[in-house]
């Protein structure tokens, strides 16, 4: 019988929690929300670190419809150029009804920039803009959850509109029970302990 690779559990919707030893500063207490993982690699985006970019002075149309902070999230080193946006919807609405969003994972969904904002905003609770994104090719984020880099935890569709003011991190931490949570308390800079 053959070994159960380590991002078995890994899907559409789950985070991706940088462990407390992570030191790549592009991961460091970061919380990933997985949009795609397939054979042929992952693709997820940062949720807790906010840009000094608004959405209005990079895409005009979006600016006043985007959560709290209206600001563009740093979503991960891999195409910062790139624009990914996600929603979650209203309650009672589903990705098959609302034109110009792709399902992810609940009422989780992609946001195709080029939709009309006016349609879309009403069915959804709020929409967060991206620049860049996280990613692995295949096999490389198993190779790092084997070196404990990431814990795999499930995602509230809150977590996407999180308050970049609220420590998402230590927040998702601490809603999965002990042991987990306790990870939560680490001082991050051992230094300083």
């Amino acid at each position: 019988m053959g070994r159960v690779p380590a991002d078995a559990e890994v899907e559409p919707g789950t985070l991706l929690v940088a462990a407390p030893t992570m030191v790549d500063p592009n991961f460091r207490r970061t919380v990933v929300f997985v949009i795609d993982h397939r054979e042929e690699g992952t693709l997820g985006v940062v949720l807790n670190r906010p840009s000094d970019v608004a959405v209005h002075d990079v895409l005009p149309n979006w600016g006043g419809h985007v959560a709290e902070p209206q600001a563009v999230f740093v979503g991960g080193p891999v195409e910062k150029k790139t624009a990914l946006c996600l929603a979650a919807l209203r309650t009672g609405e589903t990705a098959a009804s609302v034109p110009g969003v792709i399902a992810v994972r609940g009422p989780v969904a992609l946001v195709d920039l080029d939709t009309d904002p006016e349609v879309l905003v009403p069915k959804v609770r709020g929409v967060r803009v991206f620049a860049g994104y996280a990613g692995w090719d295949s096999g490389q984020l198993a190779g790092e959850i084997e070196r404990d880099d990431w814990l795999i935890v499930p995602a509230l569709p809150s977590d996407i509109l999180a308050s970049p003011n609220g420590d998402l991190w230590s927040q998702v931490l601490r809603r999965q029970g002990i042991p987990m949570a306790l990870l939560a308390t680490h001082p991050g800079d051992l230094q300083r302990n």
